[in-house]
């Protein structure tokens, strides 16, 4: 197990190496020179919930701070990656300020006593924020092989929502991780916020374009980028007017009743008194302030009535000859390309200039950054463990201290009291209201009970008296029936045997009419 840790750099900011053991790690602090002699000392956080976990922490605000240390040995990029983990917590919030790291570059210039914002670096990584801009860096200085000179690639931006990181005041888990395949991945508290290839997600790109505009080239003074001519066969109409106007007095409108010719909308105040202090050779002469005319007020309107003005339907404007495509149009002109003289390919970004130390060069508006437990390693499962025994820690002892979702909800009215009515009209309201309906029900009458409880009864006699005359009815019409069945018989007889073609068919029609009869559909409607 002891192997595996030495694989990696483990520090924290200003100590030498840091062991790793199967049991608690005891850091060793040696804080290097700073700059302003005001920055970083080593100490728990305010609101620790861990006791003795100690970190470094950014004292003084509005000041340039630096600190820096050396590794053990330089990290190259060769064929294992590159994970580079840290935690940061802003006590305070942030304002304005950055908590980002720089992997500073092995050059034979390298001083740490002298470690500044103009000192190389090969990365810089880690959170920046001012105003409402919140950022997670990730950049690195990419050297040019035909000059030899070095320019800044900036990954694109996260999707994310970064704000809970800076304004939670917990503290959070920065990961970077670079694959020798260019590819590269962000996290924080061990999820995924930006990805993506250092050839393809960087601004600006690794490699030039092959080609560029020549600057050489000129556009030709002939050339009409114009799509659309006015069209030069176009005559103006005869009956065009461009001096019409385009409102015109409405001929149909006529003074109101009542108006007042005579009477000013605005008259001078009668209450008003010229101030004692008024000298008229330096103030001019007194004037009583104007007031709206009190007969006005009743009246239609005041001075000189004008008549409203209407648009005016035979107003055309100046004429313009309508638009053609031009015949000559060549396009929108772009200078022709040529070879780009400073074109390279890079395949391999990923094989950056080696860095051989860490530091933090800061400035802030807010104080108190706490940082910690810092680890450049590259095995995945070494940078896990280190994390689950750090950052880890601090996550679960945060949650436990972490009150419930009521004393969340008091402690968030306690800073803003406004949520307090909300809690009302959301919680209060709809349970009293919920308590008034429930009790406020009418009591129901003694015939709703029993109709409720008893076995089902017959609504009213009415309806069993209805059914009686019904039967009757219908016993009526039957007994007619058979009579004039036997009537019909007896004459049949009476003829011999035989019986007409018209009986025959009135006979399924008696059918047929006893039927209908009998149908509910038919029977006398029920009274109310």
């Amino acid at each position: 197990m002891e192997g595996k840790w030495l694989l990696c750099m483990l520090l924290v900011l200003g100590t030498a190496i840091v062991e790793a053991h199967d049991g608690h790690d005891d850091d060793v602090i040696d804080i290097e020179d700073d700059l302003d002699d005001v920055i970083e000392e080593v100490e728990e956080m305010k609101e620790s919930k861990l006791p003795g976990d100690k970190g470094l922490v950014l004292m003084s605000r509005a000041k340039h701070h630096a600190i820096s240390a050396k590794l053990n040995k330089p990290f190259l990029f060769d064929t294992k990656p590159l994970i580079v983990q840290y935690e940061v917590n802003f006590q305070n919030g942030i304002e304005c300020g950055g908590a980002y790291v720089k992997l500073l570059s092995k050059t034979p210039e390298l001083n740490l006593d002298q470690f500044h914002d103009k000192t190389p670096y090969t990365i810089m990584f880690g959170p920046d924020k001012c105003g409402e801009d919140y950022k997670l860096h990730f950049i690195f200085r990419h050297k040019n092989p035909k000059t030899g000179i070095y320019e800044e690639k900036h990954a694109k931006r996260p999707d994310a929502d970064l704000k809970t990181y800076f304004t939670d005041k917990k503290t959070h888990l920065y990961t970077l991780i670079l694959n020798p395949d260019n590819s590269f991945e962000i996290l924080v508290d061990q999820s995924v916020v930006n990805s993506g290839n250092l050839l393809n997600d960087m601004t600006p790109p690794v490699n030039p374009s092959r080609e560029i505009e020549d600057p050489e080239d000129r556009k030709p003074e002939d050339w009409d980028e114009r799509p659309k001519i006015p069209d030069p066969e176009a005559v103006k109409p005869d009956d065009w007017d461009e001096d019409a106007p385009a409102k015109i007095p409405d001929e149909e409108a006529t003074k109101p009743e009542g108006w007042l010719d005579d009477e000013p909308e605005y008259v001078p105040d009668p209450d008003a008194e010229k101030p004692e202090d008024w000298d008229e050779d330096m103030d001019g002469e007194w004037e009583a302030p104007q007031i709206a005319n009190p007969r006005c007020e009743s009246a239609p309107g005041c001075g000189v009535w004008q008549r409203p003005v209407i648009d005016n339907p035979n107003y055309k404007g100046k004429w313009k000859p309508p638009m053609i495509d031009n015949p000559s149009y060549q396009g929108i002109w772009k200078p022709r390309k040529i070879p780009n003289p400073d074109f390279f390919e890079d395949l391999e970004p990923f094989r950056m200039t080696p860095f051989s130390a860490i530091g933090l060069e800061l400035w802030s508006m807010t104080s108190d950054i706490f940082f910690d437990n810092f680890i450049i390693c590259a095995d995945r499962r070494i940078v896990d463990d280190w994390a689950n025994d750090g950052w880890g820690l601090k996550k679960a002892a945060d949650g436990a201290a972490e009150p419930g979702v009521v004393g969340q909800m008091i402690e968030a009215a306690e800073e803003r009291p406004w949520l307090w009515v909300v809690y009302i009209l959301t919680v209060a309201l709809p349970v009293f209201l919920v308590i008034l309906f429930c009790c406020s029900g009418k009591k129901q009458t003694s015939g709703m009970e029993y109709k409720k409880t008893d076995a089902p009864q017959p609504d009213v006699k009415e309806e069993e008296e209805e059914k009686e005359e019904e039967k009757d009815k219908g016993d009526e019409e039957e007994e007619g029936e058979e009579k004039l069945e036997e009537k019909q018989k007896s004459d049949a007889e009476e003829d011999g045997g035989t019986v007409s073609q018209e009986e025959e068919d009135r006979k399924p029609k008696a059918e047929e009419d006893e039927i209908l009869n009998r149908s509910p559909r038919n029977r006398k409607p029920r009274r109310e």
